[in-house]
This record gives C-alpha cells, structure tokens and sequence, in this order.
C-alpha cells in the first residue's frame, strides 16, 4: 500500500520485459558499431600448415597490425593460423601482385613457400581465374606459383643461398663455401647442421655427431621436438632466429620431415623447409634431387634442377571457410 501523497512514475518503473528490450537495442547497437570494424577474411590451409589470408590489394598498407594478427591466429581467442597473409598490390610492373605476412607472434617472415601456394589459390579463386602462373613480389624476391588443372600448386622457389652472411649464420663454410655438416654446440651436445637460405633462414640436421647423423638420421617418432626446436630457433649461431628441419631418410627419393618454424613453432608443414631439406640431402649426399619430402601435413614434391639451380616446389592449397572478423 502507497502512502498518502505517493506517487509512482510508471516511466520510472522497470519491468523485466522492458530491461530485455532495452538491452536488445543496445546490444543491437553495439553489433552495428562493431560491424563497422570488420575485415573479411578466407582461410586456407596447405598440408595442415593454416593461413588467414586478407585481400589487400587496394592499398600498398597492410590493413592491420602485427599485434592484431598474432591476436588473430591465436586458436583460442582468435581464428585460429600459423601466419596472416596479405594479398598486396603489385610493387612494380615485374609483378602480378606482392605478398606480406606476419607468423602467429607477430613477426614479419621473408617468405612462406606454404603460405605462397595459398597465395596463388587465393587470388585465384577471387578472380575466378584458371589456372595460371603468378609473379609475385616478396621480401625474399620474386616467387612464381602456378596453378595447375589438377588444384595442385607448383612453385619455383629460385636457387637456394649459401653464403653464411647471407643465410644468416656465424658458422664458417666447410665445403665449397657452403654449411654443410657444420658442428654446432646445442645445449651441450654437438650436432651436425647444414645451413641453407630460401629467402629465409634454414639449419637442417640429420641428427648428433657420431650418432644418428652418421646413420640414416633422426628416428621422428621418437624425437622431442618441441624441447629441442627452441633451442634451435634461437642458437646464436643464427642472429635471424632460424627454421630447423630434422629430418630421417627412408630411401634416395623419400624423407621424412619434422620442422620448428621460427616465429610460428611446431607447424604441419613448411615448404620453404621442405625445399631446403632436399637441398642439405644432396649436398651430404644422401638422396636424389628430386624427392618426396613427408612432413606430419602430408607430401611435397621437390626438385633440385641440375640444369639451372632452381626449385620447383609442388603441393595443395585449400579454402577452409570464410568469415568476417572483428578487428
């Protein structure tokens, strides 16, 4: 019962009807704000190696952040990838379209041999183009994928780089101006490493010295990667932090390989690796310049040309889904 004199506002009053309905419009506000600050996005994925892929190709600045990319390839508060990759404009007539990215702690790579298949699937698939071959400009140089009938991407990847200044590493050349089978101290044990640049920086290793390395290699399955890999990544011996392939031969045309990638971890699959890995087993001697790379993703073919230095690459690339994502 009121008092005498009271009065209610029914304006005032507050019913739950009324508080959902308020809390919808507001909600339904928000929605629309955030909505303005949205980016479209694909994802693809070569080998279980996973990528968010932006069409950037209407400016010359990528459209986000590297903080905001590591945030949006964490797999739990994000997309979920190994790298954001930005399908950019030309940087000169040479090329069809340029390329940037950033690994999932932010970090900028030289390139991603994976991640440039995705590219050319990418694009293509946003033009509706058939299959064709890409120019495309990298911080490593210019990279032509080429689509295939078959959905399968071939790449030449280029020559591989030697020079230990320009891998980077401090180790010194052991044969012909080349790391190979180079010992490097890792963390108390002497390991035999090659050193090979693909654009990116590689060490690739068959195992310890006066152990596995003088055998076929690692045994994978029982090998501790993500104990050993960081040790690698960031060895001084690789002012760069470093990709490292460990890596077991089954025959002369057939490896077997696990890769810590730098800035991204244990990862799937790594083409750049794949590449590099082939090219350490020739120069040890241990399998043909054309072979099957296994990684826990699934097959790359690689070939070493003899003819003219150059790799050619070859693997899948799929769209995953697509989606709007809010920056």
């Amino acid at each position: 019962m009121l008092a005498r004199g009271a009065t209610v506002s029914l304006a005032s009053r507050s019913t739950p009807h009324a508080s959902h309905a308020r809390a919808t419009r507001v909600g339904r506000a928000r929605v629309v704000a955030e909505a303005s600050r949205t980016i479209d996005f694909i994802k693809y994925q070569g080998l279980g190696n996973d990528f968010i892929l932006i069409d950037n190709r209407d400016s010359a600045t990528v459209k986000m952040s590297s903080e905001a990319a590591a945030k949006m390839c964490d797999r739990n508060f994000g997309i979920g990838g190994d790298g954001v990759i930005f399908a950019m404009p030309p940087n000169d007539a040479s090329e069809d379209y340029s390329m940037r990215m950033f690994n999932s702690d932010g970090s900028e790579p030289e390139m991603c041999g994976n991640g440039i298949r995705c590219l050319a699937r990418f694009v293509s698939d946003l033009d509706a183009m058939p299959p064709k071959k890409y120019k495309v400009g990298t911080l490593a140089g210019l990279i032509q994928p080429e689509m295939r009938a078959d959905g399968q991407v071939a790449v030449d990847m280029g020559m591989p780089i030697f020079e230990p200044s320009e891998v980077p590493t401090t180790l010194a050349a052991t044969q012909d101006g080349k790391v190979v089978r180079a010992e490097m101290d890792v963390d108390g044990e002497k390991w035999l490493v090659n050193a090979v640049s693909m654009g990116n920086p590689h060490c690739i290793t068959f195992g310890r010295a006066g152990g596995e390395a003088d055998g076929p290699g690692l045994k994978l399955d029982e090998f501790p990667l993500s104990v050993v890999g960081p040790k690698f990544e960031s060895h001084p011996c690789f002012p760069a932090r470093t990709n490292t392939e460990f890596t077991q031969v089954v025959n002369r045309n057939y490896v077997k390989m696990h890769v810590w990638e730098r800035g991204a971890g244990a990862t799937l699959a790594c083409g750049t690796g794949a590449c590099a890995t082939v090219v350490a087993g020739v120069l040890e001697g241990r399998v043909d310049r054309r072979c099957t790379v296994e990684l826990p993703g699934g097959p790359l073919e690689i070939e070493w040309r003899e003819s003219d230095g150059r790799i050619i690459m070859t693997g899948p690339a799929e769209p995953v889904f697509a989606g709007k994502y809010f920056l």
